[in-house]
């Protein structure tokens, strides 16, 4: 009894000690929003509890091989075949009204494209994104106290500086990828995918989407979405950017009822991608200006910036930033990540479990909610709920909106330089199954 007495007396003694001082412990920086609730692939726990899933199952060629990229084209205009399940998908939304009937616009010189008469850019009818039209579903904002991290035009030989620097400060980024920038530089690509950031969609060439045939704008997306498919276990993107910011009514419509996609545009922009020009655009004095305006002003809308690691300028501009979030209490997300649905149709995100899906498949089974994101998405800002609207907010200033103007990634290479070991010609089959 005395030694059950006093083990008794010392753990209560224990507990009350703990209680009147707790451990200390240190406050770290919230460097990003979390975004998975299992260790990492590499961690000791996986020898001895296998989490299956991780991709779907399909041994696909190795990145970078001429096996890999062997059946992605060289160059759309020469195609002679589109993968018929997407064909079909197309005709299926078109025959049910799903659609919309809206001519293809005319651009020329990067200026703004333009429609033909009695089709009014700004109309709820056509809603074009690069006449600031808003419509719901688009994602133009984050979340309050949210920046959501996001690049275009990738992958590219400056890529390589900005991943470094991701992985360096803890950063986990969305990446708008370029599908022929993917087949030129492999190896930027393979160091995305191994730092597991968020693959989402830039389509094949970079082109005005809104002057592309219904048919021309699912070449674009789907052979982007499937390379990427193809080199991330069966992964499918759920988001796609529109090269500058150009779309409409039909083009998202076809974005979405084909593939599922939804259209990301922007609410800042720091014209970055002019930095390299002759004579540059604008200079990394006056973006490192915009910066402090942005990150040292409210809160209740979230920061959407387009950005680009086209050059090493535009690099440095967001490197030179990055900073100012930091101290300035931003909650720094991949994009893709930010409503916790994410980054992909399929999975979550690079490390967790993979429904195996095709391309164009309706009938894929989205990933489980993540429930630890701290803050859900709004699709638009409050005021354009309601339907197509020409933005007006003030959360959007007319330099942070999309620019017809804004660079191509896809310029610096001519169709010529686009010639791989191993790709001679054009085919259907891409490596892994196509769904037919």
């Amino acid at each position: 009894m005395p030694v059950r007495f006093i083990s008794a007396f010392l753990l209560a003694a224990t507990v009350a000690r703990a209680s009147i001082n707790p451990a200390s412990h240190a406050h770290t920086d919230d460097r990003r929003l979390p975004s998975r609730w299992y260790h990492e692939e590499g961690h000791p726990v996986h020898s001895l509890f296998r989490r299956a899933g991780s991709n779907d199952g399909v041994t696909y060629a190795a990145i970078g091989t001429p096996e890999w990229s062997a059946g992605f084209p060289t160059d759309l205009t020469l195609a002679t075949s589109t993968p018929q399940a997407w064909i079909d998908a197309l005709s299926r939304a078109v025959t049910a009204g799903k659609i919309p009937d809206i001519p293809m616009s005319t651009s020329s010189n990067l200026d703004n494209p333009t429609y033909p008469t009695g089709f009014d850019p700004y109309s709820a009818n056509v809603c074009s994104s690069t006449y600031k039209c808003v419509s719901p579903g688009d994602v133009w904002d984050a979340p309050p106290g949210v920046l959501a991290l996001s690049f275009d035009d990738g992958p590219l030989p400056a890529s390589s500086t900005l991943y470094d620097f991701l992985v360096k400060n803890n950063e986990r980024a969305t990446h708008f990828f370029i599908g022929q920038n993917i087949l030129l530089h492999p190896q930027e690509f393979q160091t995305a995918i191994n730092n597991q950031d968020d693959l989402a969609v830039h389509t094949w060439t970079h082109p005005f989407m809104t002057s592309k045939s219904n048919e021309e704008v699912v070449a674009e997306l789907g052979w982007s979405m499937w390379i990427v498919h193809n080199s991330t276990g069966g992964r499918i993107p759920r988001f796609w950017r529109p090269p500058y910011g150009d779309s409409d009514m039909r083009v998202r419509a076809i974005a979405k009822e084909v593939f599922g996609l939804t259209t990301v545009i922007w609410n800042q922009d720091t014209d970055d991608w002019t930095l390299d020009q002759n004579p540059p655009g604008t200079t990394l004095e006056k973006i490192g200006t915009q910066m402090q305006t942005w990150l040292t002003g409210p809160k209740t809308t979230g920061l959407v910036i387009l950005e680009h690691e086209l050059s090493d300028l535009s690099v440095q501009s967001f490197m030179a930033a990055y900073p100012l979030m930091v101290a300035n209490g931003w909650k720094r997300v991949s994009l893709a990540q930010m409503d916790g649905l994410g980054a992909y149709l399929n999975a979550l995100d690079a490390a967790s479990p993979v429904t195996p899906a095709q391309v164009g498949d309706p009938n894929i089974k989205p990933p489980p909610a993540n429930t630890t994101i701290l803050h859900k998405a709004m699709p638009t800002s409050a005021p354009h709920a309601a339907g197509p609207v020409t933005q007006t907010s003030s959360s959007h200033s007319a330099s942070g909106s999309p620019h017809a103007n804004q660079k191509s990634g896809a310029e610096h290479f001519g169709a010529a330089s686009l010639v791989l070991s191993g790709i001679t010609t054009f085919i259907a089959a891409v490596a892994g199954s196509v769904l037919l």
